[in-house]
């Protein structure tokens, strides 16, 4: 197959890659940018285990074909830390307990993060809504939800 080259802005870094057609956005992070993070749960975007920001907008980042982000800015989970610092959220999960065996971890993070991007002060329903696609098969979510709230309070006080 013939490459396409797209640039786009990965983690603050504007890059060119050269992608396959059928690659998705999942895809192309992880095998030739190398961020791990985010992580092919179901492959059908049920799960939210790929959950990126593209454009300040979550997505599903398994069902998004890596040519469509040409020209856009992606954040995965890697890309919410600042010199060294975790994001508040990815703090507040920490603090929290919100974190299991740690594969839906970073989608939930992110899309945790997109949520309160958008309302930093939810109730708690507005936290199970904004964290509805994203799937844990080991909590009961409780700590998840916890971690979200904690986030949502740290960054009032701040």
């Amino acid at each position: 197959m013939t490459k396409q080259i797209i640039t786009l802005t990965v983690n603050g870094r504007r890059q060119e890659v050269a992608v396959e057609p059928r690659w998705t956005l999942l895809e192309m992070v992880r095998e030739e940018m190398r961020f791990t993070g985010s992580k092919e749960g179901c492959g059908t975007g049920d799960c939210g285990a790929c959950s990126m920001i593209v454009d300040g907008r979550l997505v599903t980042s398994c069902l998004m074909l890596a040519a469509q982000a040409d020209g856009r800015e992606v954040v995965t989970v890697e890309g919410l830390a600042t010199n060294g610092q975790l994001h508040p959220v990815q703090q507040a999960f920490i603090d929290a307990g919100g974190v299991q065996c740690g594969f839906c971890t970073p989608g939930m993070i992110v899309a945790a993060k997109s949520l309160l991007d958008r309302n930093p002060q939810p109730s708690l329903e507005q936290v199970r809504e904004g964290l509805a696609g994203n799937l844990c098969r080991c909590t009961g979510y409780a700590k998840i939800y916890e971690a979200v709230m904690l986030a949502a309070a740290n960054s009032k006080k701040a």
